[in-house]
């Protein structure tokens, strides 16, 4: 039997696919980048058939980088970019327009309508998800309000709802001409249209948002040996799709965060934090979400509480693209170093609104503290730290949750993965920040490994979680340097910059 899986990694910036072998090593690799398309203030979207032709061409590539034909495959799993949001005819495969990417704002009126009537605390406790701009629910109900003819052609069934792993899996699978509409339990928690508990589509939540049921795909679980199908439209051999998994969701598989208790944040375009619950939903009190981490076949569903960071990589790029301190992003930690520390400043970068644990679209980014002795390292030290004092600031909301649902936790390792893992002030300061050790893996790939991971469960290839966690190994580890009070003293000046960037902006 092959014992090579396949992972397609359908992010925010960009479409990879990545190759492993049963160890959990990379074997073959390519990526592309993708359009980001800004219309207007505060909507982001992407063009779902540059996605769909950058998803085949990195299959392509990757394999023949490699001297490897699809054959070679045991299976493919798929992670992606959660919350974003197509909508395409079931007869031409065309999307209606473009895909509404989790950064977008324009559905704020509708979530603040939602809070108005009473609306929003159903959905809290249905689906563990508080209303907001991040999440599929708005952005359908907009898409349907805006697009000529939709409504009327979504009520006849010409038309198909899905996140990006619901599109990608779809074309892969024949697209018009018998493709699987499905969608796994960890993308189908994030709609505000799922119940945490039943783990399907809930009526009357549809009903809030005046969605039709048929537009909605199956939802399965994460790991499974024939629900989604094979893959019909490359050529060569069909290979089985067999995993699907929201990217941080399989972040979390990647890092193997299999027990209660344990917890990971990747570092990318924003932070994601993920602590796993065990097998029973922790209803957050202290703005976090309440998720579905993974379900493996016919096993019991594990859940997760989560912490979403808007804006973290992000005000990297910020720093480089429109002030000009730095020409690529890892020049940021050479200027930071060049400073002991943030010399008083504070930098909030609440671009889009504050996320977790906040979730005030009325916020927008500050830059507090300033005297005439701040200089520009001072504000590249300042970035690094705010990435790491939200990231603090959910870890601390993880643990009152916990504590609140008469349970305990004690978070004595934080696991990382992604890009800003690279930086190691920034790693160090995070250690310093939280006061527990952080730690990276050999594998610093986690997402492509987990959806790798999930496929290759329902494959055969690994016959348990046991042998996943014998494939992770530790790279590096940072331990905590700051004193109790250094760390007190920073946060209380974290938070104090925090209030200054609240209702800055009306919102309807």
């Amino acid at each position: 039997m092959a014992e090579l899986v396949g992972a397609v990694d359908q992010g925010t910036t960009s479409t990879r696919f990545m190759v492993f072998d049963v160890e959990g090593r990379e074997v073959a690799r390519h990526q592309l980048e993708h359009e980001q398309i800004l219309p207007r203030a505060g909507w982001v979207e992407h063009n779902p058939v540059e996605i769909w032709e950058r998803t085949q061409t990195v299959i392509t590539s990757a394999l023949g980088s490699a001297r490897l034909n699809l054959s070679d495959l045991a299976a493919i799993g798929i992670t992606n970019q959660r919350e974003t949001t197509l909508v395409w005819d079931r007869r031409t495969g065309l999307p209606v327009r473009n895909a509404i990417v989790w950064q977008d704002t324009r559905t704020d009126s509708i979530a603040k309508a939602l809070d108005r009537d009473g609306r929003g605390d159903v959905i809290r406790e249905r689906t563990g998800l508080p209303p907001a701009t991040y999440f599929s629910g708005g952005k359908i109900q907009w898409l349907l309000e805006n697009v000529d003819g939709l409504r009327r052609a979504a009520e006849r069934g010409d038309v198909l709802f899905g996140t990006t792993d619901c599109w990608v899996v779809w074309n892969l699978t024949g697209g018009p001409d018998g493709g699987r509409h499905v969608t796994d339990v960890t993308n189908a928690s994030r709609t505000m249209l799922m119940d945490l508990t039943t783990l399907d589509w809930d009526d009357e939540l549809l009903g809030f948002f005046g969605i039709p049921r048929a537009i909605l795909p199956e939802i399965v679980s994460s790991s499974h040996a024939e629900a989604y199908g094979t893959t019909t439209a490359l050529r060569g051999a069909e290979v089985p799709i067999t995993g699907v998994l929201g990217d941080q969701q399989a972040a979390t598989v990647g890092q193997v965060c299999f027990s209660p208790g344990m917890a990971k944040n990747t570092y990318g375009t924003g932070n994601f934090m993920l602590l796993n619950t065990g097998t029973e939903p922790v209803r957050s009190k202290h703005g976090l979400l309440t998720t579905v981490a993974y379900r493996f076949g016919d096993e019991a569903p594990v859940y997760a509480l989560e912490g979403s960071i808007a804006v973290t990589g992000s005000a990297v790029q910020w720093l480089r693209d429109q002030l000009g301190i730095i020409s690529g992003a890892s020049e940021i930690e050479t200027l930071a170093r060049s400073v002991e520390d943030s010399g008083g400043m504070y930098f909030v970068p609440a671009f889009s609104g504050l996320f977790a644990p906040y979730w005030r679209s009325d916020a927008r980014g500050a830059i507090v503290g300033m005297s005439r002795f701040n200089t520009n390292a001072h504000l590249a030290r300042a970035t690094l730290e705010a990435i790491c004092y939200q990231t603090k600031d959910v870890a601390d909301a993880m643990v009152a949750d916990v504590e609140a649902n008469g349970g305990a936790i004690d978070l004595d390792v934080l696991r990382v993965d992604g890009g800003v893992t690279a930086n190691d002030l920034c790693m160090q300061l995070q250690a310093d920040i939280l006061g527990v050790p952080v730690s990276k893996p050999e594998v610093a790939e986690t997402t492509a490994l987990g959806a790798a991971y999930a496929a290759g469960l329902a494959a055969g290839v690994w016959a348990s979680t046991d042998a996943l966690q014998a494939n992770w190994h530790e790279a590096k580890r940072w331990e905590p340097t700051w004193s109790e009070e250094q760390r007190q003293a920073g946060y209380a000046g974290w938070r104090k910059a925090v209030e200054r960037t609240l209702d800055w902006v009306e919102v309807d």
